[in-house]
């Protein structure tokens, strides 16, 4: 007598909420950079630049909020399996290049946060100003700024890294690495 086999329930797909927070996430740095990028085109006092920096520093903290809770979500949702199994390194350096991501995600805003403190001013938050993590301290207002920016430069990369892999799983190693995290419509 063979035994029946079971339909699998293992889950192919990142949750629909883990996938919305991962893309949500992502269009919140697409704008955070195009406002740091773009207000530079203007100049000081200009009301264009204040308003894409207001926007650079809100979507800073709106991202390091999507994070806390992609983490609180992450740690309850076991990952799907990558079909077929990569290769030991391609998952030590997917493992780290997670890392460098979320590691990003609390440090910049963070930064920012303190940055803004050690400069005499509060952090903004879509209007509302957030207490004060630290007292002004022009001299650590430079080295934090100088942090944040260099954390910031460094993120352009691993971001690319990471999406760039995405799409070599995808179009060249052909596994389900990338339509894990798609949204279900769009899986193949």
């Amino acid at each position: 007598m063979t035994a029946a086999i079971e339909p699998s329930t293992e889950a192919t797909a990142y949750p629909p909420a883990l996938v919305a927070l991962h893309w949500i996430t992502a269009l919140a740095f697409v704008a955070v950079f195009a406002a740091v990028e773009f207000h530079e085109y203007f100049p000081k006092g200009d009301p264009t630049r204040d308003l894409l920096m207001l926007a650079h520093k809100s979507l800073g903290i709106t991202i390091l909020l999507l994070v806390i809770v992609r983490l609180f979500v992450r740690s309850r949702v076991t990952a799907p399996r990558i079909i077929p199994l990569p290769p030991a390194w391609q998952t030590g350096i997917a493992h780290l290049t997670h890392t460098l991501l979320y590691a990003a995600m609390l440090a910049l805003p963070l930064l920012g946060w303190l940055m803004s403190n050690a400069a005499g001013r509060p952090a903004p938050f879509f209007g509302l100003e957030l207490p004060y993590l630290i007292g002004e301290n022009k001299d650590l207002a430079r080295p934090l700024k100088e942090m944040h920016e260099l954390i910031g430069n460094v993120l352009y990369y691993v971001i690319g890294l990471h999406a760039i892999a995405a799409l070599v799983h995808h179009h060249v190693f052909k596994d389900n690495t990338l339509s894990r995290m798609l949204p279900v419509g769009t899986r193949k």
